[in-house]
């Protein structure tokens, strides 16, 4: 199969421009926005997680399993700006699948759809050769709030939301290291239980001091290189700026690899990242402070041209654009920089 990036070009290639007035934005972005009547509109996003590609129920629970299929749809509004309300469930499972195993993903999809007060209003199940669950969830915002991709302009700072790698670590722990991942529990946590920031999302939109946003589930060198594909412009981000954690760092340097590698390219931090103008940093960061009780972290700044660049701490810069999680590969490593042996390894059959 295509690469992700590649097969979505593919698709839009062949679709005409959109003539209806009803839809504001499409493939393209986080969710598609839907005009409602009044100053209102709908957001609406879907995802899919196929066991053996996106799971392994050998270390994954099913209870955090339910929590996490709901929470990176959740984050794709909270990617927005936008107050999720509605959620669908397809579920296609072996006929000879434990039922007592779905229940316990029920219990915890059900649990995370609570957190946020969001109604589960449909669905579908079929039987199938492998486990999948595919999940639709709608959200709502004033249209002239919502933040899309596209807004980032030459001069705007970059910031993101939380520590990076946490979630890429975490898988790592899990699959190679059973037995020694009970030692970072926040790393692990941060793979099998993400947290959608939709308190946050609320809180950048309303302020109107934000250019453009998007979550991170793919790598900041992936997502990035979306705000920039997106808003014709490119991005240097410098590696002693971006936020590791201590537990990152310390299972770094246990397992032999570079902590820069999971930070840029592993994937589902779910955290959000997002542009603004340099002349809005300080009340930026004093809002959300005020609003959440949270720290943002200024990773770089947007530039002329294209692309994601790496200013590494020597001062020279390396092309890093869309060298993130790819859905489609086989085989995603963390080679560059890493320690003498390569300790780890990404692979697309088990993220």
């Amino acid at each position: 199969m295509l690469p992700e990036t590649e097969f979505i070009k593919k698709i839009l290639d062949r679709l005409e421009p959109d003539r209806s007035a009803g839809l504001l934005k499409g493939i393209g972005d986080d969710c598609a926005v839907l005009a409602q009547s009044g100053t209102k509109v709908t957001l609406v996003t879907i995802d899919s997680l196929v066991e053996k590609i996106h799971f392994d129920l050998s270390w994954h629970p099913p209870y955090l399993l339910g929590r996490k299929a709901a929470a990176v749809n959740i984050s794709d509004i909270a990617a927005m700006g936008g107050v999720p309300r509605f959620a669908l469930l397809s579920v296609a499972a072996p006929a000879n699948y434990k039922q007592h195993l779905l229940d316990k993903f029920m219990a915890g999809f059900l649990d995370m759809l609570d957190e946020f007060a969001i109604i589960l209003v449909g669905g579908d199940t079929v039987s199938s050769q492998e486990l999948t669950f595919s999940v639709t969830v709608l959200g709502e915002m004033a249209e002239d709030e919502v933040l899309y991709r596209s807004g980032a302009r030459e001069g705007d700072l970059i910031w993101v939301s939380g520590h990076l790698g946490q979630a890429g670590a975490g898988l790592e722990l899990c699959r190679t290291h059973p037995h020694e991942k009970y030692q970072w529990p926040e790393l692990v946590q941060a793979h099998l239980d993400p947290s959608p920031a939709v308190k946050l999302g609320r809180v950048l939109a309303a302020s109107r001091l934000v250019s453009a946003m998007m979550d991170i589930s793919d790598g900041i060198a992936t997502d990035l290189a979306h705000i920039c594909a997106a808003s014709s412009v490119g991005a240097e981000i410098t590696a002693d700026s971006l936020p590791l954690s201590p537990a990152l760092k310390e299972v770094a340097s246990r397992l032999n690899f570079d902590p820069l590698q999971p930070a840029l390219r592993g994937g589902e931090d779910y955290h959000l990242l997002f542009t603004s103008p340099a002349a809005n940093s300080g009340r930026l960061e004093q809002l959300v402070k005020e609003k959440t009780g949270k720290d943002i972290y200024r990773v770089g700044k947007i530039i002329a041209g294209d692309g994601v660049k790496l200013r590494g701490n020597n001062g020279q810069t390396s092309d890093i654009t869309f060298q993130g999680y790819e859905h489609n590969s086989s085989k995603l490593t963390w080679a560059a920089n890493q320690k003498t042996q390569p300790a780890i390894l990404l692979d697309d059959s088990d993220q």
